[in-house]
């Protein structure tokens, strides 16, 4: 299994909002909860990107993305290698509690779920009123397990449930939520459905339908995208 990322953590109007225990009702009640967007990529290094220093090349939709948000200088993988990572990233916890320890296989997909007594960011933030999706490389949980994302706060939840299949652009199939969509393109190693681009889309969908509300959108890096 390689390394796990170097999580690039960007926040697009991120702010911790806070209301002084004497601020009257009805102020708080006007705060606009900003709109959440955290960005997982899975084996990009810190030196990757030119808001980081990369002088090689350039990255300027990540680094507009950086400009408007937040730039983390000193943030950190959960540990090196997928499930445990993002598990940690899920629940703030670190190794040494996280329920997940290892990248370890589920049948008949994906790895071993976490449990439902988790807690977990999107859980969180759905009792503040957000919208919560996910889309790219699940790892957590088989669909119907307690570690289904659906299950631990998200909404939506679109693309690779199991990390391995993951390493493939053009899988035979992906999850919206528990239905399996089957990539027809993509039989006896076709090529036509390139998975990356309709996990995309479907990402795309997600902030459009929920533009008018506070939303919590997770892009998953995987290996493939």
């Amino acid at each position: 299994m390689i390394n796990f990322f170097l999580k690039i953590s960007v926040f697009l109007l991120l702010s911790i909002w806070s209301c002084n225990p004497s601020t009257p009702k009805e102020a708080k009640e006007v705060v606009n909860k900003p709109n959440i967007i955290y960005i997982v990529a899975d084996d990009l290094g810190y030196g990757d990107l030119s808001c980081y220093g990369q002088s090689k090349f350039e990255t300027p939709n990540i680094d507009r993305i950086a400009t408007e948000g937040m730039l983390f200088t000193d943030h950190y993988a959960g540990t090196t290698v997928c499930a445990p990572s993002r598990c940690a990233l899920m629940t703030g916890m670190h190794t040494g509690h996280t329920f997940i320890r290892g990248n370890k296989e589920w049948k008949p997909e994906g790895q071993w779920p976490i449990p439902d007594s988790a807690y977990t960011i999107p859980e969180m933030l759905k009792k503040e009123g957000y919208a919560t999706g996910a889309f790219g490389k699940w790892g957590l949980g088989f669909v119907g397990t307690s570690g289904d994302p659906n299950r631990q706060g998200f909404d939506r939840f679109f693309g690779y449930n199991c990390q391995r299949l993951a390493h493939n652009y053009y899988p035979d199939h992906l999850w919206n939520n528990v239905d399996k969509v089957i990539l027809d393109g993509n039989k006896d190693r076709g090529t036509a459905d390139y998975a990356p681009m309709i996990i995309h889309q479907q990402a795309l969908n997600f902030i459009r339908e929920n533009k008018e509300h506070p939303f919590f959108f997770l892009p998953l890096g995987c290996t493939a995208c």
